[in-house]
């Protein structure tokens, strides 16, 4: 070797022609007609030439590749055939069960017994803390400090994204000894209490009285016309903020006066239908003055964001609710969108709506054999508790007096 300099090299790269020059040694400079330049060792083994690719110029330099060729013409003296063990090693490397090709298989084969809302949360998880740190190591090679370490770090930003990652590299891992990919599951002795403490006390969820219903819902206009609207259409539905900030005008039917919530926009991932009032449909047609014509029946505000149509962010809704607690100071203790449901589910029994109607109006499953065998969905019952409900939030809106024998034989009448 030693027959080429840097100099021709780069001249023969500067006129882009394709060639192909030796150096000595069975050592080959390429150009190719796209404008590669490769190193390639040329060799004879069993009697039969062979060749093998050694990186590419620049990124392995004139002198760089001298070294490679000895070390490489070294093993086929002592019977090694480099270009098969190197095609042998790539083959090897494309079949390892990488972190994130686990995760990959894993979620193909539990796609049918998870709920959409939850695989998706799990792939941002993994997406946004997982991969980022070990999505590209053998799943086999991981160990639990690097589990460790992931957990905490997460931690920093959500002790809750935490815990939820830590189950579901659990899960991963799992399903890897069950593929026989792996023999050890490295989170088997990690326990979240012990790498992020104790879980925290969980809040508990709210049920606004009437007295606070009376004060709260006359404050409304304070925080804008659309957040009024919302905590008003969430209160009178018993819906979730999730359901209503992505819900499009395609969903809402004023001629039948009804809003069906798409499978891919429930919990459970099954399409619902919510009877609205003469108030809830007075309250959509409002929004819809307002959306400019938006698909979205809450589209996102801050249009210089984004040029696309798009739905707000619930944590909107949240500030807004921020602002009107201090504006209520005691006289209403602070709420958030889901303690609306509460207080609707609260009412509902007060007002002495059925059990199994007042769940269903919440979009619960009935649970044991009445899901089994009761398939009717009380859609016309459902109307009527509604709208005794919503005649309860006029009544507190403007501070009437209701009692409960009222609303009881109003509702079995």
């Amino acid at each position: 070797m030693g027959k080429l300099t840097d100099i021709q090299i780069r001249n023969w790269i500067k006129s882009g022609e394709q060639i192909a020059k030796t150096d000595g040694d069975g050592l080959t400079f390429t150009l190719s007609k796209s404008g590669t330049a490769s190193w390639i060792l040329r060799y004879r083994f069993g009697n039969k030439p062979k060749e093998k690719t050694l990186g590419r110029y620049p990124d392995i330099s004139l002198q760089d590749a001298r070294r490679l060729a000895l070390e490489n013409r070294a093993q086929v003296q002592q019977g090694i055939n480099v270009a098969a063990e190197k095609k042998k090693f790539k083959n090897q490397e494309a079949n390892i069960w990488t972190v994130k090709r686990l995760a990959e298989d894993y979620f193909e084969k539990v796609t049918s017994r998870l709920a959409k809302s939850t695989i998706k949360g799990r792939q941002q998880q993994l997406r946004d803390y997982v991969f980022p740190k070990i999505g590209t190591l053998p799943a086999k090679d991981v160990t639990p400090a690097e589990i460790v370490d992931i957990t905490e770090r997460t931690s920093n930003k959500s002790l809750h994204v935490a815990r939820l990652v830590l189950v579901v590299l659990r899960e991963i891992f799992a399903h890897g000894i069950a593929r026989h990919v792996l023999e050890i599951n490295p989170c088997a002795q990690i326990r979240a209490n012990s790498v992020i403490g104790p879980r925290p006390v969980s809040r508990a969820r709210i049920m606004l009285s009437e007295a606070e219903l009376k004060a709260m819902l006359p404050a409304l206009p304070a925080i804008g016309k659309e957040n009024e609207l919302m905590v008003k259409i969430l209160l009178a539905t018993a819906a979730r903020i999730g359901e209503l900030v992505k819900a499009k005008w395609t969903d809402v039917d004023f001629t039948q006066r009804q809003w069906t919530i798409p499978a891919e926009n429930s919990k459970n991932g099954k399409p619902f239908i919510i009877p609205m009032t003469n108030q809830v449909t007075l309250w959509f047609s409002e929004l819809k003055e307002i959306a400019f014509g938006s698909s979205y029946v809450l589209p996102i505000r801050a249009r210089k964001k984004t040029t696309k149509d798009a739905p707000m962010e619930p944590v909107t809704l949240n500030a807004a609710i921020n602002k009107l607690s201090l504006n209520l100071e005691d006289k209403c203790r602070r709420f958030t969108p889901h303690d609306l449901r509460s207080t609707a589910r609260s009412h509902l029994g007060a007002l002495g709506v059925d059990l199994l109607i007042a769940e269903r109006c919440l979009n619960h499953s009935l649970g044991g054999l009445v899901a089994v065998y009761d398939q009717h969905d009380y859609l016309a019952e459902r109307r009527k508790a509604l709208e005794l409900w919503s005649s309860f939030i006029d009544s507190c809106e403007i501070g009437k007096k209701r009692n409960k024998q009222e609303s009881e034989a109003k509702y079995y009448d």
